[in-house]
């Protein structure tokens, strides 16, 4: 797709500073930006690099005053980072707009769907189905029986889910993922050998929830497995079964929550992140990556470590560690001496 630079400071209410018809056609970093290409300055750390850029267009900031001349036209918002995101969501929309069925497809006779519904080839969706207005689903994917999903919905190519999940509106499931799968459950019997405990739950995701490329939600025991409103999961995730996840939680890539785990609003939890099950971490909780949380976690709590302690008191205990095969010496000496 092409866009001049007249049409993307009107998307973005911008001023240019340079050819007005100038085109782009694919993005770039500052640095790497050569003709035909469209950036953005935003971190002053990058500020040279507009002097020596190839990029056709770059946006920047308004209070921007080139020292020097420049060969890239200028388009100037108030916020250049906050401009970009939202021309790269106003791309997407624009490369998003397929619709219709590919062939070939498999769509049970029950299955209902809305208007402006787009279905990859090799796709599935099973008995009862029920699928919103602008849901597009893309070649690969598979969608048990009874799964209801709202409006608005991507679910990219290979994602598998499965029988009795709930979607809501606006949700985005990338590639690999696996909504629904089975709870992790066993019971031992006296021989040594276990028996699988039936999975009859579901998972629900509420609307606005953003699950990564090769994430598995399992479905609950008995009820529902839940991520509410604007949860957004990295890749590499495994959510456990009857797991809660509160809203606009933010959980990086190749993070393990067990079972039954309840975790509050506005969390921010890091990379390889271990959390054990039927515990309560509070709302408000930043967790550092590669922490291990073996116990319920107060609103608020900053934690790192493994198992995790207070986020200051690790740190200065760190610098205690780092020190330790002195201090060891220091008291050898003193050993000696006495």
């Amino acid at each position: 797709m092409v866009f001049t630079a007249g049409q993307i400071a009107g998307i973005l209410e911008g001023e240019i500073e340079g050819n007005p018809e100038i085109a782009v056609h694919k993005l770039a970093k500052i640095e790497e930006g050569e003709k035909g290409s469209l950036t953005f300055l935003a971190n002053p750390k990058y500020t040279s690099y507009i002097y020596t850029t190839k990029a056709s267009i770059t946006i920047v900031n308004k209070d921007f005053i080139p020292e020097h001349g420049l060969e890239t036209t200028l388009i100037k918002v108030d916020d250049a980072y906050e401009s970009f995101s939202k021309l790269l969501e106003y791309y997407n929309q624009v490369k998003n707009t397929k619709v219709g069925l590919e062939n070939p497809v498999y769509i049970s006779e029950s299955t209902t769907y809305g208007e402006d519904f787009y279905l990859g080839a090799f796709a599935y969706l099973g008995n009862n189905v029920s699928i919103g207005n602008g849901v597009k689903i893309y070649p690969n994917v598979y969608v048990g029986d009874n799964v209801n999903i709202g409006d608005n919905v991507v679910i990219l190519a290979g994602a598998k889910i499965n029988s009795e999940t709930i979607i809501g509106n606006n949700c985005i499931i990338h590639s690999g993922a696996i909504i629904g799968a089975d709870g992790f459950g066993f019971s031992p019997n006296k021989n040594g050998s276990f028996k699988k405990v039936p999975q009859t739950g579901n998972v629900v995701l509420e609307d606005d929830v953003d699950v990564g490329a090769g994430t598995t939600i399992d479905r609950a025991t008995l009820g529902s497995t839940i991520l509410r409103k604007g949860v957004k999961l990295d890749n590499q995730i495994q959510i456990a079964h009857n797991v809660e996840i509160g809203e606009h939680t933010v959980i990086a890539a190749q993070t393990g929550i067990a079972g039954s785990t309840k975790i509050g609003k506005h969390c921010m939890i890091g990379g390889q992140v271990g959390i054990v099950g039927h515990i309560t971490i509070g709302d408000h909780v930043k967790i550092q990556a590669q922490s291990g949380i073996g116990r319920n976690v107060k609103n608020g709590e900053v934690l790192q470590g493994s198992p995790a302690i207070n986020y200051g008191d690790y740190n200065k205990s760190y610098v205690h560690f780092k020190n330790l095969p002195k201090i060891v010496n220091a008291i050898n000496q003193i050993e000696k001496k006495d």
